[in-house]
């Protein structure tokens, strides 16, 4: 009895705050995204378990790998090994399309708002998805591009034409839907040609992925005018009626989204946060009043948002 109380309690709570928070992207003059690795993990892109698996499994038997993440960090022991690694890496998490439309129904919700997104994630997913790339700062790189390891010069360079040839050397064809798969009699390779490892074109020292680990990190001339962008929206739209809608930001790196909307959220007037996460959603009480937290699958959550 005491269950079945608690448990109705919650879903009223559930459903109160969809309805508050359908009802403040309606009036919102303005919406800022901040998506995280959790919206990717809800669309699908989750980096262990049967996907991990299913393109990984040579890798996993050879090195003992519990994940994918993991698993791009190892010293490998060549070149060729290396990308044959993040050649799969790459075309799973960028090339593919999401298994579950969570990207193309938060689109839904915004796409006749006035929005921006700022976003850790490095999948190339919200472009994939239809969201105007003019709106959209990657401030933590992406898979798609690669950067001189040392780095000589800031700029990055497109893979997507190698990261397909490297695949294809391994074995592996591309179905109709994109999906990878080793044809009969033809045997998966751990190794790439050498003639497509990547090479600075100018220092000619080996190419990295132009992803945020350390100080190397190359913020090229699309980086700073993304942020230039993104700086605009806020200082057009600081003294209107702004929604902060947070998805799936953990504390890996806190400051770049959390952080930030929090104190915009505190410091102007009519600012609104919303925090959607799985188990995770929270406010602190200095903007508590000023805050809706849902807790629950982001997909889910935004399949309830259209059916309000």
């Amino acid at each position: 009895m005491f269950l079945k109380r608690a448990t109705m309690k919650s879903t009223n709570v559930y459903y109160d705050e969809i309805s508050q928070l359908k009802l403040e992207l309606n009036t919102a003059d303005a919406v800022v995204i901040g998506a995280g690795a959790g919206l990717s993990t809800s669309a699908g892109f989750t980096y262990t378990g049967e996907r991990f698996e299913k393109y990984f499994g040579d890798f996993i038997q050879k090195y003992g790998f519990g994940d994918m993440y993991s698993g791009g960090f190892y010293p490998f022991g060549s070149f060729e090994e290396h990308w044959a690694y993040w050649s799969r890496y790459i075309y799973i998490n960028r090339c593919m399309d999401a298994p579950k439309p969570v990207y193309g129904n938060l689109l839904k919700l915004v796409q006749h708002k006035d929005y921006f997104v700022l976003t850790t994630n490095v999948d190339h997913q919200f472009q994939k998805a239809g969201f105007d790339k003019h709106r959209l700062f990657y401030t933590q790189g992406d898979y798609g591009l690669w950067q001189c390891s040392v780095p000589c010069h800031n700029k990055t360079y497109d893979n997507e034409a190698t990261v397909y040839k490297m695949v294809a050397a391994q074995g592996f064809a591309f179905a109709e839907n994109g999906d990878l798969y080793v044809p009969d009699g033809t045997k998966r390779k751990m190794e790439v040609p050498t003639e497509l490892i990547p090479y600075c074109p100018l220092c000619h020292k080996p190419m990295t992925m132009n992803l945020r680990a350390d100080d190397t990190f190359v913020e090229d001339a699309g980086w700073h005018q993304a942020a230039a962008r993104y700086e605009d929206f806020l200082r057009r739209h600081q003294n209107q009626k702004v929604l902060f809608l947070e998805l799936g930001v953990g504390c890996n790196t806190p400051t770049i989204v959390k952080y930030s909307f929090w104190r915009m959220t505190h410091d102007w007037p009519d600012a609104m946060y919303a925090c959607l996460n799985y188990g995770e959603a929270y406010a602190p009480d200095e903007i508590k009043r000023k805050s809706i937290c849902v807790n629950g699958d982001i997909g889910d959550i935004l399949t309830a948002l259209e059916a309000q």
